[in-house]
């Protein structure tokens, strides 16, 4: 059975075959057999493959780690478990842009906090014009689910007035340097900051505010999956979501 994950994946990277093969030194026949014929490679030769394009050994080859694998991997990419958002010492919001290399990820309804840190909005705003790829996922205002998520909370129409404000802010501050902003109508299950390799997932929990549920400290390990996990999801939120100066 050909591996359409792997043949997507240098599609979507506008990679061949031929510079796949030189780039994790295998000969070319050998790569096009894992595509054509679903050939599992060695694990070395996955690990590489799957870092070269960007992607986790996990997804391209679902079969070749066994759960425990899998699981056992996955548990080291977490770093810790802060029991509430304002329990996470700042510097540890700084360090992770700060240290993006490549790109920055925030999927949030209003992130009301890191819009209202000037420090922070001042990282976000260098790495933009530094050319690591910056991308702030908004929620609208006049979408339903912002609507609910204010009642959740118990805060009504100000859930509505903290996204037209994280609107203005975002985009005054960020917009001019480069960043992307889109806006999103999502049901928000969690908050998600990316920092290349590294996520800060806000949870989220029925009735209670964004600042008091958990955040998972996570890293990429290989063969992990909670990373790849969540990064799927914010592409998928991404994709679906509306640029802001449409």
């Amino acid at each position: 059975m050909a591996n359409e994950r792997l043949r997507a994946a240098l599609l979507s990277k506008g990679i061949d075959i031929e510079q796949l093969a030189e780039a994790i030194q295998v000969d070319p026949k050998t790569a096009e057999r894992w595509i054509t014929q679903g050939r599992q490679p060695y694990r070395k030769h996955r690990y590489a493959a799957a870092s070269f394009l960007g992607t986790d050994e996990s997804y391209l080859w679902p079969q070749a780690l066994t759960r425990e694998q899998v699981a056992s991997a996955s548990e080291s990419e977490i770093i810790t478990v802060h029991p509430h958002r304002w329990a996470v010492p700042r510097d540890i919001w700084g360090r992770l842009f700060a240290e993006a290399s490549q790109e920055i990820g925030i999927l949030v309804y209003s992130g009301t906090f890191i819009h209202d840190d000037h420090g922070l909005m001042r990282v976000l705003a260098d790495k933009a014009r530094a050319d690591v790829r910056v991308r702030i996922l908004l929620g609208d205002p006049d979408c339903p689910n912002v609507v609910q998520r204010g009642r959740d909370e118990g805060v009504g129409d100000s859930q509505i007035e903290r996204c037209r404000n994280a609107i203005h802010w975002y985009s005054s501050k960020l917009r001019p340097s480069g960043a992307e902003i889109r806006l999103h109508q999502t049901v928000l299950y969690n908050s998600i900051y990316r920092a290349d390799d590294q996520l800060l997932v806000n949870t989220h929990a029925y009735g209670q505010p964004a600042g008091d549920a958990p955040v998972l400290h996570l890293r990429r390990v290989a063969g992990g999956d909670m990373v790849s996990t969540y990064e799927r999801s914010f592409e998928k939120t991404w994709d679906e979501a509306t640029p802001l100066e449409s």
